[in-house]
């Protein structure tokens, strides 16, 4: 047999050899079409689908490192009148949301640990809360203290002179039409009866800015949580120690079985008046009782100035009691770029203060005092990048007793913030 015969019988073999293959043949499975994250734009930006869902997720956060600065009163450990520490925060924001036919559904968790120099803190649920439509039950920031928001929003500033900061067990109802809203709420005041303390608050949002009315019904403030708040440890005023003992109006209140407060506070947010990226806000309360939602965090420690919402409920032992029966106050924020420049003061008149210790005379006795008090608050922020900032923030306060002298601080600190 010729190479041109064994090259043709071949070349009529293999059609046949491939056709019997044929039917043997393996068949690979394919895969299914993934079902990708999409990105849900119904709520802004950072949100995402869950698959298989009509559910938008949106994790975010950041990561912050302080250095804090607190003149006297504070004290370090090895006696000088100062205290210099640092504090690393670490937040993460679980926002879900999706529509229903009774409006937004949502759920809303933050999570968060500071370390303070070097010591140790649990992770702590700093806000969780469900929301639908206007319905909203949680843990969060008071009504009193939640309004239309600060002068340091979107203008790399943190200034903000609130008076009741803290957090509660709440629950509220919020009717919106237009550019108006109005809120009902009621809050946990962590006394055990079946009486809350009552929210109620008015908003007006636009371009321009809004304003807001806040009323608050404290259901009971007694000579008990007064002590508590202020504290029972003593602080020091020209080498005299004075122990805070309790608020003098309290007990004639509570003979008479009155131990309740109320409250009202208002504002005013002005954007882009003076300038475009400007921010100018204007705003004061008047207590017609002593209560908590009219007192500001006590002249105490660094400490004080690293918790997120500092509450006198759990003081720094040794803080200056503050309780403002009034207070008003303004703040100006203004951004050049990546530049943000922020300025704030406010002045407000104390309730009467108990105080026990060396009376001018000489004597140790107890004695009846108001104060006058003010603070004043500048910060310089800078955006690194669109997603790390560092922010420089000096504040002085002062209290000034008629009775004992006055008491005066100067804090601030350096900040890198790196958010996600």
């Amino acid at each position: 047999m010729t190479i041109r015969s064994l090259v043709f019988a071949a070349g009529v073999s293999l059609p046949a050899l491939s056709a019997a293959h044929a039917a043997d043949a393996v068949v690979v499975p394919q895969a299914e079409p993934a079902d990708y994250v999409r990105v849900c734009d119904v709520y802004g930006a950072g949100f995402h689908y869950i698959p298989g869902t009509e559910t938008c997720f949106n994790l975010g956060g950041y990561l912050r490192f302080d250095t804090i600065v607190a003149g006297s009163p504070a004290t370090n450990l090895e006696g000088d009148d100062y205290q210099v520490n640092t504090a690393l925060r670490t937040r993460l924001n679980f926002d879900i949301r999706e529509e229903t036919e009774l409006g937004t559904l949502r759920a809303f968790v933050r999570l968060q640990n500071t370390n303070r120099s070097g010591s140790a803190n649990d992770v702590a649920m700093d806000q969780g809360f469900v929301q639908l439509g206007g319905l909203l039950a949680g843990y969060r920031d008071s009504m009193w203290s939640s309004d239309i928001g600060g002068i340091e929003d979107g203008l790399l500033t943190d200034t903000d002179l609130v008076v009741g900061d803290f957090n509660t067990n709440q629950i509220s109802y919020t009717y919106a039409m237009g550019n108006f809203s109005a809120t009902v709420g009621l809050e946990d005041d962590a006394t055990g009866d079946a009486v809350p303390d009552i929210h109620a608050k008015l908003v007006y949002s636009g371009s321009w800015g809004g304003a807001f009315l806040s009323a608050v019904y404290d259901e009971t403030f007694n000579e008990e949580d007064a002590i508590s708040a202020i504290g029972a440890e003593p602080f020091d005023y020209q080498g005299s120690q004075f122990y805070p003992i309790f608020l003098p109006r309290l007990p004639t209140r509570l003979q008479d079985g009155n131990n309740d407060a109320f409250a009202l506070k208002g504002g005013v947010l002005l954007k882009n008046l003076i300038a475009p990226d400007s921010s100018l806000k204007i705003e004061g309360h008047y207590a017609f009782d002593p209560t908590v939602y009219a007192s500001i965090a006590g002249l105490a420690t660094t400490r004080t100035f690293s918790e997120n919402n500092p509450t006198v409920l759990n003081p720094e032992p040794g803080s200056v009691p503050i309780f403002l029966e009034y207070a008003v106050g303004a703040g100006y924020a203004q951004k050049f770029g990546n530049l943000g420049l922020a300025v704030a003061g406010q002045f407000g008149r104390t309730f009467d203060t108990g105080f026990f210790g060396q009376l001018p005379n000489g004597q140790f006795g107890t004695f009846e005092s108001r104060g006058d008090y003010y603070a004043l608050v500048g910060n310089l922020g800078y955006q690194i990048t669109p997603k790390f900032a560092t922010l420089a923030e000096v504040s002085y306060r002062n209290v000034d007793f008629d009775r004992v002298g006055d008491v005066d601080q100067t804090s601030g600190f350096l900040r890198f913030q790196r958010d996600f």
